[in-house]
């Protein structure tokens, strides 16, 4: 009884040394990788601060960056905002006949707004607004 008892208990060690390798085989791996790094980082303490310091830097560099980027792009649209604001403050100002409109509309079978807006891009002359039109 003794023997199978013992069979078992080999059993045992077998079923642990096959999963083991499994478990340590990506430790080692590790366990390489950080072995190697060491040497390096003995060798090049100042090398590895250096590139801390430069990397610290080259961030700052590129947040500025994209702050001014970002404002340079906040410009751009706020003044094309203001330009879009004034051109339609132009055209509102533009004078326009209401039988222009109603011959455009006609015309081009297109709605008021659409016709009112060409109308006035053209300082309300009905001719290059209707030549624009059919184009």
């Amino acid at each position: 009884g003794g023997g199978s008892g013992r069979m078992a208990a080999e059993g045992d060690v077998e079923l642990e040394l096959e999963t083991e390798p499994n478990g340590s085989g990506g430790g080692s791996d590790g366990a390489g990788g950080r072995a190697a790094e060491k040497p390096r980082k003995h060798d090049s303490g100042a090398a590895d601060l250096e590139r801390v310091t430069d990397y610290a830097e080259e961030k700052e560099i590129q947040s500025s960056n994209l702050e001014t980027a970002m404002s340079v792009i906040g410009d751009r649209r706020s003044r094309e905002q203001k330009a879009k604001q004034e051109r339609e403050k132009e055209l509102a100002k533009v004078t326009i006949k209401k039988e222009d409109l109603e011959l455009i509309m006609t015309e081009m079978e297109i709605s008021r707004a659409a016709a009112e807006r060409s109308l006035r891009e053209h300082m309300g002359n009905v001719v290059e607004a209707l030549i624009t039109l059919t184009n």
